[in-house]
C-alpha cells in the first residue's frame, strides 16, 4: 500500500477513536498494532517485544522520570494560597500600568509557568483569583478571561515545561536547551499580552477601573509575598543552568523546595500531600502512557516507510521552508481543535520532525514552534483545556471565553510569525553551552 495512503488512514482512524471517546495511549496503541499486523504481517510475538522494548526503554529514562515530579509540584502548589500571595504581590507593581490588574493574569501565569510546567495547573492556579478578583472589581471581561486564557498557556512554553521534556524524549535533544530556548519566545509572548492590554486600556480607560495608589512601602511587601515563588523559580531553573543538576534532577529539587516552602508557610498536611499524589500520579500515568504509545507508533511509521514517503512527496512539492511551515502551522491549528497539545506532539512528530529538519530548521526551534502551535490548542475549541477550565472558575459559557480568547490567539500567531522570520531569538541562548 502507498505510505502516504498509510498515513492519510492512520490520521484518520487516531481521529476516528478519538472522537469516539477512546483514550489517547488505547487509540494510538490499536492503530499501531493494526498497521503493523495487517499492513506488515506482523506476528502478535514479534509486536509484543517491540512494544516491551519501547516500555522498558521509557521506565529507564531519566528524561522521562522528570515528569511525576513536575507534576506533582504543580498540585502542591495548586492546593495552596501561592496564588493568592502573587495577586497581592503583583498588585503594586500592576497598578502602575495602563490595564492595571490585568496585568496580574500575564505576569502570575509567567511566574508560576516558570516553576510548574503545566498549562492547566498555571491557568488554574493564577485563574482561581484573578479571575473572580477582577471580574468582581468591574475589569472588562473580554480582556480578564480573554487574558488569563492565552497567559495560562505560558506554561508549556517557559521552563520547565512538560511538554518540552515530552518533546525532547522523542526527538532526542537536549531538554536543557530546549529549556534555555523557551524563555526569551516565552517572555517575548508576556510581553505582546501585556502591550495588547495597555493598548486597548488606553484607548478605552473604562476597561481597567481606577484603584487605589501604591507606594514604595506596598512595592517592598508585594516583594515579600513574591519571594516564596522567586525562591523556587531560581533553586529550579538554577539548579540545571549552573550544572548542579539534570532537568531530571530538578524535578526532585523542585518537590524537595514545594515541599519545605508549603510546610514553611503552615499548609502542608497529611490531606494536601494524599490528594496531590493521587492526582500526579493519575496525569503522570496518562502522560507516560501516551509517551510510550507514541512511541510505538513512531516505530510502527518507520517499519512502514511513512515519514520518509511523505518528507519525498512534500520535498517533490517544491515548496519553500516558509511555506513549508505555513502548512504545518495549518495542520497544527485544525489537530489543535481535536486533541490537546502532548496528544498533538507526540502523534504528529514522527511524520513533522523529518520534514523540517530535511527543509534545515534546527530541532530545538522546531521544538519550540510545535509548543507554541500546542499552546493555541489550548484556547481552541472544542478541545481547549483552558477554555474548560475557565468556564469551571467562571460563570461563562466556553463558547464566550473562547470568543474572549481570539485576540491572544492572533498574538501566539504573531509571536510565531516573529520566531520563524528572526530564528536567532530562539537559539542564541542554547548556543552559549
Amino acid at each position: 500500500m502507498d505510505p502516504i495512503l498509510i498515513a492519510a488512514l492512520t490520521l484518520a482512524l487516531i481521529i476516528l477513536f478519538l472522537g469516539a471517546g477512546v483514550w489517547v495511549f488505547a487509540g494510538l496503541l490499536l492503530v499501531s498494532s493494526s498497521a503493523l499486523y495487517f499492513l506488515l504481517d506482523m506476528n502478535p510475538a514479534r509486536i509484543g517485544g517491540i512494544m516491551g522494548s519501547l516500555i522498558m526503554r521509557s521506565a529507564t529514562s531519566a528524561d522521562v522520570a522528570a515528569i511525576p515530579l513536575f507534576v506533582w509540584m504543580g498540585e502542591l502548589l495548586l492546593r495552596t494560597d501561592v496564588s493568592r500571595r502573587m495577586f497581592e504581590g503583583l498588585t503594586p507593581i500592576a497598578n502602575h500600568l495602563p490595564g492595571r490588574l490585568l496585568h496580574t493574569n500575564v505576569l502570575g501565569s509567567a511566574l508560576f509557568a516558570a516553576i510548574c510546567g503545566s498549562s492547566a495547573a498555571t491557568t488554574a492556579t493564577v485563574g482561581k483569583i484573578t479571575a473572580y478578583e477582577l471580574d468582581r472589581r468591574g475589569y472588562d471581561r473580554a480582556l480578564n478571561f480573554g487574558s488569563l486564557a492565552g497567559a495560562g498557556s505560558l506554561g508549556l512554553l517557559i521552563p520547565p515545561s512538560v511538554v518540552l521534556i515530552v518533546y525532547g524524549v522523542l526527538a532526542e535533544v537536549s531538554i536543557t536547551r530546549l529549556f534555555l530556548a523557551g524563555i526569551v519566545p516565552g517572555l517575548l509572548m508576556a510581553a505582546l499580552f501585556s502591550g495588547w492590554i495597555s493598548l486597548r486600556c488606553l484607548m478605552d480607560d473604562s476597561l481597567a477601573p481606577r484603584a487605589p495608589k501604591t507606594g514604595f512601602r506596598d512595592l517592598l511587601r508585594g516583594l515579600w509575598l513574591l519571594l516564596p515563588v522567586l525562591v523556587l523559580i531560581v533553586l529550579v531553573l538554577g539548579s540545571i543552568y549552573s550544572g548542579y543538576a539534570t532537568p531530571s534532577e530538578s524535578g526532585a529539587v523542585a518537590v524537595g523546595a514545594t515541599l519545605l516552602m508549603t510546610l514553611g508557610m503552615g499548609q502542608l498536611n497529611f490531606r494536601i500531600v494524599r490528594e496531590s499524589l493521587r492526582s500526579a500520579a493519575y496525569t503522570s500515568c496518562m502522560i507516560i502512557a501516551i509517551l510510550i504509545t507514541a512511541s510505538f507508533l513512531s516505530t510502527a511509521m518507520a517499519y512502514l516507510h511513512v515519514p520518509q514517503q511523505v518528507a519525498g512527496l512534500i520535498a517533490h512539492m517544491d515548496l519553500s521552508p516558509y511555506e513549508l511551515i505555513a502548512v504545518l502551522a495549518v495542520f497544527f491549528v485544525m489537530l489543535g481543535m481535536f486533541l490537546e497539545g502532548i496528544s498533538i506532539t507526540v502523534i504528529s512528530l514522527p511524520i513533522t520532525l523529518p520534514l523540517v529538519t530535511a527543509a534545515g530548521f534546527d530541532p530545538i526551534w522546531f521544538g519550540i514552534f510545535l509548543v507554541i502551535m500546542t499552546e493555541l490548542a489550548q484556547i481552541t475549541p472544542p478541545v481547549g483545556f483552558n477554555l474548560f477550565i475557565l468556564q469551571n472558575l467562571s460563570s461563562q459559557s466556553m463558547l464566550k471565553i473562547a470568543v474572549y480568547a481570539v485576540p491572544f490567539f492572533l498574538i501566539m500567531c504573531l509571536t510565531v510569525t516573529i520566531l520563524t522570520l528572526w530564528p536567532p531569538i530562539v537559539l542564541w541562548l542554547p548556543a552559549l553551552i
